[in-house]
């Protein structure tokens, strides 16, 4: 009987990844696209990637949220050809999921519209700051109008298709 039980749960596991697998895949899909949509800057790198990831954080986890943001990120860098080199885009898509993780964390504790300020702040403003040892100062404060119009952007866009579907059985 016992045996039974374990191989029941290691069933419901097993459909559990394959879906949250397949929910990973969808939003990753959409990164891509989200990829090809540009807001002009100075670095090229500033896209719709991340609504997907945002989102995903809000809808289905962090762990989730973070995966499909970073993912998003090397997608956009990847179609312009990676400008600052792969190790500082891996630098910015782990401090996207990072940001995805704080996202989700703050919606949990004090709301969406905290979350949604929290986002617009970590992914527009300290962002700017990871291009500090190649482009100084100058560089940072130059960038800085261009990823917080990128953020406010996707955050506002993950925020408003959460609310939308949040009490549906879609998520």
């Amino acid at each position: 009987m016992n045996n039974l039980n374990t191989e029941t749960e290691d069933l419901k596991l097993s459909a559990w990844n394959v879906k949250r697998l397949s929910i990973m895949a969808i939003f990753i899909a959409l990164s891509a696209v989200g990829a090809l949509i540009k807001i002009p800057s100075p670095v090229g790198t500033i896209g719709m990637d991340s609504a997907p990831g945002f989102f995903s954080a809000l809808a289905f986890g962090g762990l989730e949220g973070a995966i499909v943001i970073a993912f998003g990120h090397l997608l956009t860098s990847a179609v312009i050809g990676f400008p600052m080199t792969i190790p500082v885009h891996l630098y910015i898509a782990f401090q996207m999921a990072l940001w995805a993780l704080a996202y989700r964390w703050v919606n949990k504790k004090l709301g969406l519209i905290p979350a949604v300020i929290v986002g617009i702040i970590l992914n527009g403003v300290v962002s700017s700051f990871a291009m500090l040892p190649m482009m100084g100062m100058g560089g940072v404060l130059g960038l800085m109008p261009f990823l917080i119009v990128g953020a406010a952007i996707n955050v506002i866009i993950s925020a408003i298709a959460y609310k939308a579907i949040k009490g549906s059985r879609l998520i």
